[in-house]
């Protein structure tokens, strides 16, 4: 089975559940499992939300666009944004790293995307925006036999 999805969406913080459970619809006929439900929703929160937050400052007019593809039980998503960028993508990406202390936030979640997906790039140029790409394979549907 193959499908593919490009989504967008206003940088507001509402929309981080739009996105969260538009993509979680997309992987429903992959049938994964709860556990690959709950990490593969991890992994688009904070994505989605990072493009919100850190890149567009929750502007409200601008765009984040999301591009899915599922080839079999595999999918490779890319979370843009055309905002601020990241001046130091290799500091963001280590725990507890943050843009924005005031805000109370623990960190931008790059390690928590790592732990969950099979293998995740960061692209960012300062002013240029920032591309967040993962991939995650999902668990081969196994055949439960009807007791009879």
């Amino acid at each position: 089975m193959k499908n593919e999805l490009t989504l967008s969406f206003l940088a507001i913080e509402e929309n981080e559940a739009l996105a969260r459970m538009a993509m979680t619809c997309f992987i429903t006929p992959l049938d994964p499992t709860l556990e690959e439900i709950s990490e593969f929703k991890t992994i688009v929160s904070e994505a989605v939300t990072n493009a919100i937050i850190h890149g567009y400052e929750c502007d409200g007019k601008s765009l984040v666009k999301i591009h899915a593809v599922i080839e079999d039980r595999h999918i490779k998503m890319t979370v843009t944004d055309e905002g601020m960028g990241i001046f130091d993508v290799e500091q963001a990406m280590e725990p507890m790293f943050t843009t924005k202390p005031q805000m109370e936030r623990s960190g931008m979640g790059f390690t928590i995307m790592e732990s969950f997906a099979d293998c995740i790039r960061v692209d960012s140029t300062l002013g240029n925006g920032t591309v967040v790409t993962f991939e995650k394979s999902f668990s081969p549907i196994i055949e439960v036999s009807r007791m009879r």
